[in-house]
């Protein structure tokens, strides 16, 4: 199947506040953040990306501005599956302030068990996610072929609990992962199982250029082909 590129947006004005965003309209990238937005074309020049997907909120797609901009031409499509957790009535408030309510422990040592008050379980933010991904894959594949690659963008849980999904993690390990602001994390779907040839990565990215099996791609056990390893691999 497709490879899919998942980049984190970058860094936000809720991000230097200390503020849990969540939903909440209106935040957008800080100065560092529309610097990294600004390097993203250059870092993804080497990929013929067959499409992009964006959460609808500012800051993604402030993220990828830049991107579409230089590749006028490119397919570029908005999904609610891929938007920031729900964290209801958390949204806006202080990390600081939130470190002292008795569910924030549940959700770094138990996330499968933590549901927001007035918004979402982490479990359900999860499946979204997963479904999305999933179900782009197979569009993906269908109109660009399998060796297709496709970006999407997106939020910081969102990304650790599709890449805890892809390594067989249970979701309370996903906060063991983590994504930097812009960082860029590849997952390489096959028809036995996912591999995650990139994590949090910010450097080049060439290496994830789709191979000719003959011109030294490299396979799994199971005959896949699947993308060579560089700086970063996992």
């Amino acid at each position: 199947m497709a490879t899919l590129i998942l980049v984190r947006h970058g860094r936000s004005t809720a991000n230097t506040s200390g503020v849990l965003a969540g939903r909440t309209p209106g935040v957008a990238l800080d100065e560092q953040g529309l610097a990294q937005a600004a390097a993203l074309p250059g870092r993804l020049a080497d990929l013929p990306l067959a499409a992009v997907v964006s959460s609808p909120l500012q800051r993604c797609l402030e993220t990828i501005r830049p991107l579409t901009d230089a590749r006028p031409g490119i397919e570029t499509h908005h999904e609610d599956r891929i938007n920031e957790c729900d964290y209801g009535e958390w949204s806006g408030r202080k990390l600081a302030e939130l470190s002292d309510e008795p569910l924030m422990s549940v959700v770094q040592q138990h996330p499968s068990a933590a549901t927001f008050p007035g918004g979402e379980s982490m479990r359900a933010m999860q499946a979204r996610a997963v479904d999305a991904v999933r179900d782009w894959n197979t569009r993906i594949e269908a109109e660009h072929g399998e060796d297709a690659v496709f970006l999407m963008c997106s939020h910081g849980d969102i990304i650790k609990s599709l890449v805890a999904d892809a390594l067989g993690m249970h979701l309370d390990l996903f906060q063991r992962i983590h994504a930097d602001p812009c960082s860029i994390t590849a997952i390489r779907y096959t028809r036995l199982r996912p591999f995650v040839v990139r994590l949090g990565d910010t450097g080049d990215l060439g290496s994830l250029t789709p191979r000719e099996n003959g011109a030294g791609g490299k396979k799994d056990t199971s005959g896949e082909a699947v993308v060579g390893g560089g700086s970063g691999a996992a």
